[in-house]
């Protein structure tokens, strides 16, 4: 069964696909252009992580971190190689939205690399409802970045996930980016 819960990002399996993501980023953008946090810098407080397992195995991870009381960013999403093309991304992005809802959050950003190598990753997030925004938060103009921005609409009383556990049904698309950041 696959499940998306929150999780540890110190444990070694987490911190191996966090180094992977890592080191993908440092390899398709400037230093001064990769934004991807670590295990550390996701266990810090106002950054919610979850991973997506099947039968224990990890598959993927993504973040939310609260950016004020009304917005948040989406930091971290990386599915496993040996997960990609599976709907993985795609549910863990409806459901880090959803918990960006519950919160009654109005704005839910990322930022994301320019570079064709996040193209899969850009595509996936226009589907869900992103467009390309300016600079949020401490971002600066970077040819090197592309900004997304989801408006929500946290008027119409509907709630996110708890944080707790959620199962993954059938995959909601066909293909997943390679990263996400």
């Amino acid at each position: 069964m696959i499940s998306t819960q929150r999780d540890n990002p110190s444990l070694a399996d987490v911190q191996q696909l966090l180094d992977d993501h890592l080191a993908d980023m440092r390899a398709t953008s400037p230093a001064e252009s990769v934004h991807a946090l670590d295990h550390a810098a996701l266990s810090q407080p106002g950054v919610t992580f979850w991973t997506v397992r099947e039968d224990g195995v990890l598959l993927g991870c993504g973040a939310l971190k609260q950016l004020d009381a009304e917005q948040g960013e989406i930091k971290s999403m990386r599915t496993a190689p040996v997960a990609r093309g599976r709907g993985l991304a795609a549910s863990l992005l409806g459901h880090i939205v959803a918990e960006a809802r519950g919160r009654g959050y109005r704005h839910l950003y990322l930022e994301t690399g320019s570079d064709a190598f996040f193209a899969p990753a850009r595509r996936l997030y226009a589907r869900h409802g992103f467009a390309e925004c300016e600079p949020f938060a401490d971002y600066v103009l970077d040819p090197h970045s592309v900004f997304m921005e989801l408006e929500l609409d946290s008027g119409d009383g509907s709630r996110g996930t708890s944080g707790g556990q959620e199962v993954i049904g059938e995959p909601v698309l066909g293909g997943t980016a390679p990263d996400f950041q």
